[in-house]
């Protein structure tokens, strides 16, 4: 039974939480990925344009629950995602046309387009900030809780309960569809054949007769969907601050460098390696060391490593080891 509630204490408060927020990691270190692979250069403008499609989400959102819509147990927040993701698309469509487009016809250094983007940043954090402000917003309507802890308790007999949230569950659903989706579009559509050999090689893209302009302006739609879509998850999960989204960039280059730039399927493992050393390294295991020794041995500690204040030391830890030692990434890709 003991090692039963230390099961159960490691799933509610590390396994749960970690698999929903690698997979919010995950696809946000898609769309790096997809800007570092086809257009060659890193994004830093790409947390902002998270942060941007949630708030334009959360506006959408408010607009529908003041007209008396909503998804029942679900989130409001989910029939206002396409409206998030139709802005998102025409902003970043907007600043390539307006701004990267110059630099990427001049055949500009990667390191231009990295500064240029750093501007881009800060232009669209102060659009978020004014159109939402700076405080803590919580938008998460409907069924807050799937499985409750006093419920499970009462299931189960057990002394720990297992608490999943209605979002976390959402958040693994809709990743895990846009994620089949996006391999769906990149494996099987002439698009997304395109995009694939313009990314191996762009000089024999060109000569093959595929239209770059279409590839950029494509990569661009499905990197704010996939922004747009990791955002509202997140916002839904946790809640939404205008600087959360900005501190984010670290974790979702570290996953995007850890599974191999320009590779999909290595920026999907690398979101969960980051999240799950993220919550192991910052959760204190007393209770569940106390629970697998039968009781037999109660640390006087927290055997906490280090504070969740710290957690994003880890993913910056992670990423220099890989720089160091893999440049490539678990899955070899494009090194850095």
């Amino acid at each position: 039974m003991d090692l039963l509630n230390a099961l159960v204490t490691f799933a509610n408060f590390v396994f749960v939480p970690a698999v929903a927020y690698g997979s919010q990691l995950a696809l946000g270190a898609l769309g790096v990925t997809l800007i570092y692979g086809i257009l060659r250069f890193s994004n830093f403008a790409h947390g902002e344009t998270m942060s941007f499609g949630t708030a334009i989400t959360i506006m959408a959102t408010w607009g529908l629950q003041a007209a008396g819509v909503t998804a029942g147990p679900l989130p409001t927040a989910l029939i206002a995602l396409p409206i998030g993701i139709g802005a998102t698309i025409l902003l970043v469509l907007g600043t390539d046309r307006a701004v990267y487009r110059f630099y990427r016809d001049r055949k500009a250094a990667p390191v231009i387009l990295v500064i240029v983007s750093m501007g881009v940043m800060f232009i669209m954090s102060a659009i978020v900030r004014f159109l939402v402000g700076v405080e803590d917003i919580q938008f998460a309507d409907g069924e807050r809780m799937l499985v409750s802890a006093r419920d499970f308790k009462t299931w189960t007999g057990l002394e720990e309960g297992l608490a999943i949230r209605t979002t976390q569950v959402i958040t693994v659903v809709v990743a895990a569809v846009a994620v089949a989706l996006l391999f769906w579009f990149l494996n099987r559509t002439r698009t997304g054949k395109s995009m694939r050999a313009f990314s191996d090689n762009e000089d024999l893209a060109l000569l093959s007769g595929i239209n770059p302009d279409r590839v950029v302006a494509v990569t661009w739609i499905l990197v704010a969907a996939l922004a747009t879509t990791a955002g509202v998850l997140y916002g839904l999960d946790k809640s939404f601050k205008a600087f959360t989204y900005f501190q984010l960039l670290l974790p979702i280059f570290a996953s995007a460098v850890v599974g191999g730039l320009g590779n999909p399927l290595g920026a999907i493992a690398g979101g969960f390696v980051i999240a799950f050393s993220e919550v192991m390294v910052t959760y204190a295991w007393k209770q569940v060391v106390a629970y697998a020794s039968f009781g037999a041995w109660a640390p006087d500690g927290l055997l906490q490593l280090m504070s969740t204040e710290y957690k994003f030391a880890v993913s910056f830890a992670i990423l220099i080891i890989v720089l160091l030692f893999k440049p490539t990434g678990l899955f070899k890709g494009q090194s850095v």
